[in-house]
């Protein structure tokens, strides 16, 4: 067989492989949209019907009035914000200075901080809950922000550690020589190298916040309740209520996408970061 043939062949292959990956990864958000724009009793429907028969906006309708959720999707944002801000805060200077002194408690720490993303939430959620009622934090967007914090920090670490690694020290060594101190170098001179590889663990950062389901049944109640609560709490009188449940899940996807899309430049330079490296 022809050699340009055998690989023409070998890459339809790969394309279709990748295709069924794509739809078979999509296919559960795509249901998932249609069902939100089904009516009421079509969600329910055996057996079920993939596109909306008619399409209606009922859903969408019902779950943006309920009490509480445009609440939940503000204790959301604000949550994940903070998180994110305080995650980079603490996680910047901390792989900074692991990767510029290069100690060996500073790679013991990198992997106990890794460590500790293995312990299951739930061994610490009832002593979290003890410590938030202590601070006075309970069922406030910032106690729920530094609970999520503990989550997304040693990811965040860890990653930024590996960006930091990928810049040159001969940076920092020029930054000195012009009269900045190490924390001006940081701030001018590496961190924008580096921006890509920021934005990579801001969105981790953010996801694990946004995503979070157990810190927040946990540690709030009415006032800083966020979606994925409310969305768990969606009853009828038929049970579950699939069709609000699918719409507001949809309308809480648009904040992730649309900062995936924002940031996507960042992120694919954040990923390619040190992989010329040497």
């Amino acid at each position: 067989m022809n050699p340009l043939e055998t690989r023409g062949r070998s890459r339809i292959l790969l394309w279709l492989i990748l295709a069924a990956v794509v739809v078979l990864y999509g296919f559960p958000f795509v249901y998932l949209l249609m069902t939100s724009f089904k009516t009421p009793l079509d969600t329910i429907a055996v057996p079920p019907t993939i596109l909306p028969d008619p399409w209606t906006l009922e859903n969408y309708v019902a779950a943006l009035s309920r009490d509480g959720v445009i609440a939940s999707l503000v204790n959301s944002v604000v949550t994940a914000v903070v998180s994110t801000g305080l995650s980079l805060v603490l996680a910047v200077p901390a792989a900074y200075a692991i990767t510029r002194f290069r100690t060996p408690s500073g790679r013991v720490f990198v992997i106990a901080a890794l460590v500790t993303r293995m312990v299951p939430l739930i061994a610490v959620g009832a002593p979290l809950i003890e410590v938030m009622r202590a601070l006075g934090l309970t069922d406030t967007s910032f106690g729920l922000a530094i609970a999520h914090t503990t989550v997304s920090l040693p990811l965040s670490i860890w990653l930024m550690t590996s960006f930091f690694e990928a810049v040159p020290d001969e940076l920092d060594e020029a930054a000195k020589i012009d009269g900045a101190g190490r924390l001006r170098a940081l701030w001018s001179v590496v961190l924008p190298v580096v921006s890509g590889g920021l934005s990579v663990t801001a969105i981790f950062a953010f996801l694990a916040s946004w995503n979070e389901f157990l810190f927040a049944l946990l540690l709030t109640s009415v006032r800083a309740q966020t979606t994925p609560v409310v969305i768990a709490n969606f009853q009828s009188q038929f049970g579950l209520d699939w069709g609000g449940m699918t719409a507001l899940a949809a309308l809480y996807s648009i904040p992730v996408i649309l900062l995936t899309l924002f940031l996507q430049r960042h992120i694919v330079a954040g990923l390619t970061l040190g992989a010329v490296k040497g």
